[in-house]
């Protein structure tokens, strides 16, 4: 396309088509590994490469001092996510590798294994089919800055690091207290998972290196290396407090590992907020606008205003704000495509609250070709909505709103002469409510990819979830 007739009215389906099925992402990859592996044959590797399909499949570090429970954690993350565990111990135990034997015949001589010779190792078995297939789950490993360099020359990219805190003291404690069954090989603690069975317990033996000088000196040597570490990760670094139940762990890990990162693809949103009466999205609304420039549309509001212009389409709303009926759907479509068909919209992008209401309405906007590219439910239930809309009043004398609950009048004279709209009074608020509720099974199922938020918290919490939906990709369609 010519740059010199920018902006570009691209059609919407192209940009939708992409981020639907990860194009931009998809040759991203491959551009990564063509250039890593330059091939003498760039066709074929690609070819083989879009065919073998695993651009999804999990490529994680977990780091930790020792006693964090990083093990336990990528155990549990490769069972989940049917990936492959990779540490120092199965690495040296590896059947039928040359590499592993020599490893292991130099880790019982001098207790370490040399930094190239395990970067080999690990090279080795990440280019194994089910490594490739099924992706992997990096235990410990880089444990030095030379091996993460390394790790990044022969082009081993992971795609999310997770590093587990705990204060040295709590850490010390947990070292001190492990025992391991020799027979299974399963580690257990003397405080905190302790076998019920007599018979496990008699034959629980205390592993090697778990004192407490021994488990400082391992700590000190972690501090150290951990911080020339983590730089090199800037983008992809998540750190986890290992101080509570080892479940929360894993599930904030679980969480950021199916998350995916941020494209580079070019792309414009188009959010939609759906919620009932009292859910908060205007002010959502106005903080999207706010922070990333997109032009707030208020369905109502946007009517109002063509009423005020007295233009051809507010000359047609008109009575029917007069005789307080609902506009038809074809006048606000109208108006709506006449707002988004603008240039602020196109190049921007937008957020819509208050249209579509209902399933008709929301077909009438994808035949329109506005469909968003983002859709958020916000959930709030009956009680905090009545809560927050019933107890609203007005100064007839100054115009200020006030809350009787959150911002309640200064004085009593002022509280004297409030007024309440008659469009918050309870009876009013549970008919819409109602009326939302009835149709959003519809509009949830017709937008399969919404996200659904829990607007009853702080609205600066519910922005930051709305934001993470708005910047990370979507997940992709489970098939």
């Amino acid at each position: 396309m010519d740059a010199t007739t920018a902006p570009h009215l691209i059609p919407p389906e192209m940009l939708q088509y992409g981020e639907d099925n990860h194009i931009f992402e998809m040759m991203q990859n491959m551009l990564e590994q063509v250039l890593i592996h330059q091939p003498e044959d760039p066709i074929t590797f690609m070819i083989n490469h879009l065919r073998r399909n695993n651009d999804s499949v999990p490529k994680v570090v977990i780091l930790g001092p020792p006693a964090s429970g990083k093990t336990t954690i990528a155990m549990w993350l490769c069972k989940h996510l049917n990936s492959n565990l990779i540490t120092k111990e199965n690495l040296l135990e590896k059947e039928f590798s040359q590499m592993a034997k020599e490893a292991k015949r130099h880790y019982e001589i001098y207790k370490r294994i040399p930094n190239s010779m395990l970067i080999s190792l690990v090279q080795e078995r990440l280019n194994e089919d089910d490594c490739l297939r099924r992706g992997w789950i990096l235990d410990g490993i880089p444990e030095r800055r030379e091996q993460v360099l390394m790790i990044q020359t022969v082009g081993l990219a992971p795609r999310h690091v997770i590093v587990l805190n705990a204060p040295d003291t709590v850490l010390i404690e947990r070292n001190m207290g492990k025992r391991i069954d020799p027979d299974t090989g399963e580690i257990y603690h003397t405080t905190f998972d302790w076998p019920p069975e007599p018979e496990i317990q008699n034959r629980l033996i205390e592993p090697e290196g778990i004192s407490e000088i021994e488990t400082a000196k391992r700590l000190l040597e972690y501090h150290r290396n951990i911080i020339r570490i983590l730089p090199s990760y800037p983008k992809i670094l998540k750190t986890i407090s290992a101080d509570q139940p080892c479940v929360d762990v894993f599930y904030q890990a679980l969480t950021y590992v199916q998350t995916g990162h941020r494209c580079n693809a070019p792309f414009t949103p188009k959010v939609l907020l759906c919620g009932p009466l009292g859910s908060g999205k205007s002010l959502q609304a106005a903080l999207l606008a706010q922070r990333y420039g997109l032009v707030d549309i208020c369905c109502g509001q946007l009517l109002k205003e063509a009423v005020a212009a007295k233009s051809s389409l507010g000359e047609l709303i008109q009575p029917f704000f007069e005789k307080r009926m609902t506009v038809p759907d074809s006048i606000i479509t109208k108006a709506l495509a006449e707002r988004l068909s603008q240039q602020d919209c196109i190049q921007k992008g937008w957020v819509l609250h208050g249209f579509p209401r209902d399933l008709d309405q929301a077909r009438i906007l994808t035949s329109m070709g506005y469909s968003p590219n983002r859709v958020f439910f916000l959930n709030v239930p009956l009680d905090s909505i009545l809560e927050r809309m019933t107890l609203r009043r007005t100064d007839p004398v100054t115009g200020e709103r006030f809350h009787l609950m959150y911002k309640p009048p200064p004085t009593i004279e002022v509280q004297a002469r409030l007024l309440q709209n008659p469009r918050d009074s309870e009876e009013h608020i549970r008919l819409q409510t109602d009326l939302f509720y009835r149709n959003c099974g519809d509009l949830e199922q017709y937008y399969e990819r919404a996200i659904t938020v829990n607007g009853d918290q702080d609205p600066y919490t519910v922005f930051e979830y709305i934001e993470s939906g708005i910047i990370n990709p979507l997940p992709k369609k489970v098939t």
